[in-house]
């Protein structure tokens, strides 16, 4: 690293610790959902391989969750894997399971995270089935930030899942088609929802640039505030990270008042 690399790394690090010091920590997201872009194009601008930028995507999730834990947040959603990613080719998909995998076992080894999967689990191989059971069965009693792995997720799917889940409970329950569409209103809905026992996120942040959700969770953002980073996810540093928490407690205190 040059004396130039350098002296802009002294810089970032020395703005980082100013946003950071005029945060207000009441003002801090409850929930977060992240959609984790640009792997693919990070690894493309470094002269690397797809497979690389997955890793380095990885690395930086457990990064990402340390600032977490610096501030006030109760629940992440990490979204690692979407339905659509399945139409991938075999020579992408194949080791980017095996990524996902291992950040699965990584996060539930730390000891500081409970793992929740969100998702279709169906869709998902049977050693992948594995290790998220285990990781939600070893992680059930830490009492610390629930990390939601989106993995074979939806947003559609996540509805349909619900609706799904709610007319078998029903079923189950011997009620009638006529009195559950009686009863049914949103928030039985969302009591069905992969997240039904959570808060909806207050904040998603999405790098690379994209300015669309692409179907993360639907339902539950209606009323989040996003916040769209140019940075590539693999260089997603604290200081975007704590600009994201000031612009949310920004926009927050203002439609507060």
């Amino acid at each position: 690293m040059n004396l130039r690399d350098k002296l802009r790394g002294l810089l970032v690090r020395l703005y980082a610790r100013r946003v950071e010091g005029h945060l207000d920590h009441a003002q801090v997201p409850k929930h977060i959902g992240v959609i984790m872009d640009g792997n693919r194009r990070w690894a493309k601008a470094a002269g690397s391989t797809t497979v690389h930028g997955h890793r380095a995507g990885a690395e930086k999730i457990e990064e990402f969750l340390g600032w977490c834990s610096e501030t006030d947040v109760e629940v992440v959603t990490l979204w690692l894997l979407s339905t659509d990613n399945f139409d991938r080719p075999q020579e992408e998909l194949v080791p980017l399971l095996g990524i996902i995998e291992d950040v699965v076992r990584t996060l539930a080894a730390d000891g500081r995270w409970r793992v929740h999967h969100v998702g279709t689990r169906d869709l998902l191989p049977a050693g992948m089935q594995d290790v998220l059971k285990e990781a939600e069965e070893t992680t059930g009693h830490v009492d610390g930030i629930v990390v939601n792995v989106a993995i074979g997720y939806g947003g559609r799917q996540e509805i349909a899942d619900a609706v799904r889940s709610m007319l078998l409970d029903a079923r189950d329950k011997g009620t009638s088609l006529e009195s559950l569409a009686d009863s049914v209103d949103v928030d039985m809905i969302g009591r069905h929802l992969y997240t039904g026992d959570q808060p909806d996120p207050d904040l998603v942040i999405r790098t690379s640039g994209e300015q669309r959700l692409s179907g993360f969770m639907l339902w539950q953002t209606a009323h989040s505030e996003y916040y769209f980073c140019e940075v590539f996810w693999p260089a997603f540093r604290k200081v975007d990270f704590l600009r994201a928490l000031r612009d949310y407690a920004a926009r927050h205190r203002r439609y507060g008042g």
